[in-house]
């Protein structure tokens, strides 16, 4: 998680450097700044359940459980950014929170039962559950205000997202130490961890973008078509 939020750090400067060069004399105060360190506290919050949750479920169970985002989001999105959704989008919304419920419930695995389930299985366990609801909800909230902060900011979205990045190292590194063991800091590090680091960095820059010209509920249904990748 650290070396996703440093890549995407890395990346939003560069982008700035080129694009957006002659706007980097313009007036930033720490009212421009501050707000981004609770949205970086609570992506922070966020980033770490997803990567600790591959421990309770498989990544399939994971990429349909999380959709369920999609209506704590609508929810949130609704009360604090005043945007009212049509009965038509409430119905579709209710009907992907109950197939997701529905899943989970017919994926849950008895721990007492005969035999080690396949690699391939699906499965959920009772903490996964727990864990999903959790990440399900702050997820709705991190979302809801970084779009607000990233729309009521009159600064160019490259700048913003180095605050927003800047502060997610930040935490993330003091997580890190706090919970860090003897082993060295790149202790595993394969080059399938750089493909999830290069991608998830290059997703999060991408959403960025969206929440920044669209909506939340757009940047979730996007998500959402991924289950078909």
């Amino acid at each position: 998680v650290v070396l996703i939020e440093l890549t995407k750090l890395v990346l939003s400067l560069l982008f700035l450097l080129t694009w957006d060069r002659q706007l980097l004399g313009a007036m930033v105060s720490w009212h421009h700044v501050a707000p981004f360190a609770l949205s970086a506290l609570l992506y922070a919050a966020n980033n770490n359940l997803v990567v600790h949750m591959q421990l309770f479920m498989d990544p399939s169970t994971y990429q349909i459980l999380s959709n369920l985002k999609i209506v704590s989001t609508a929810l949130l999105y609704s009360l604090f950014l005043r945007q009212r959704l049509r009965v038509r989008q409430w119905l579709a919304l209710c009907l992907l929170m109950a197939a997701g419920v529905s899943y989970s419930c017919g994926g849950l695995r008895d721990p007492r039962g005969s035999g080690s389930p396949s690699a391939m299985q699906l499965h959920i366990t009772l903490v996964g559950l727990l864990l999903i609801s959790v990440y399900c909800l702050i997820s709705g909230l991190s979302a809801v205000y970084t779009e607000a902060i990233l729309k009521t900011q009159a600064l160019p979205l490259n700048l913003q997202n180095i605050f927003l990045y800047f502060f997610g190292v930040l935490v993330n590194l003091v997580g890190h130490f706090w919970s860090s063991t003897e082993r060295g800091f790149l202790e595993g590090f394969s080059f399938w961890v750089l493909v999830i680091v290069v991608s998830q960095a290059l997703n999060g820059l991408i959403m960025s973008v969206v929440m920044k010209h669209s909506s939340n509920i757009t940047r979730l249904f996007v998500i959402s078509c991924s289950i078909l990748v």
